[in-house]
């Protein structure tokens, strides 16, 4: 296991510990969830602009759905309609409850698979910045 998958296995470990810590304490939970392609909304899939800022689920303590592993698989409801959803832990970029005004973010996105091109960081694009104080005199 590299060191990004070992790190990424245990981001979503803790995505799963807050997830359920929210949820029985608060009785209900939101995710928010970024589009990939493993990501699965059932027909519905993700519509308008959802696949660019995202798509916020409701979980509560009294529907049923399995999170194994890496993923969540739930029965969900949108505008009357069951849908049958798959949605992995890498997808999820927040878990919050109004209810506790608490809240858990991550910048962490779905890897791109191998042929997609992918921007790379140069140096140049990086300022430098000294946060070393400087003495009076």
């Amino acid at each position: 296991m590299t060191e990004d998958a070992g790190q990424d296995a245990s981001l979503n470990e803790l995505k799963k510990k807050v997830f359920f810590d929210l949820l029985e304490l608060a009785g209900r939970v939101f995710l928010v969830i970024m589009y990939s392609e493993h990501a699965i909304i059932g027909d519905r899939g993700f519509i308008g602009n959802e696949k660019e800022m995202g798509l916020t689920l409701i979980f509560n303590s009294k529907m049923r759905f399995l999170w194994e592993g890496d993923i969540i698989e739930a029965r969900l409801s949108f505008n009357g309609r069951v849908q049958k959803c798959i949605i992995p832990a890498d997808n999820i970029i927040a878990i919050y409850s109004p209810e506790l005004r608490t809240q858990f973010m991550t910048t962490q996105t779905p890897q791109p698979a191998e042929d997609e091109d992918t921007e790379t960081i140069s140096d140049e694009n990086v300022i430098k910045v000294d946060f070393t104080k400087k003495k009076k005199e």
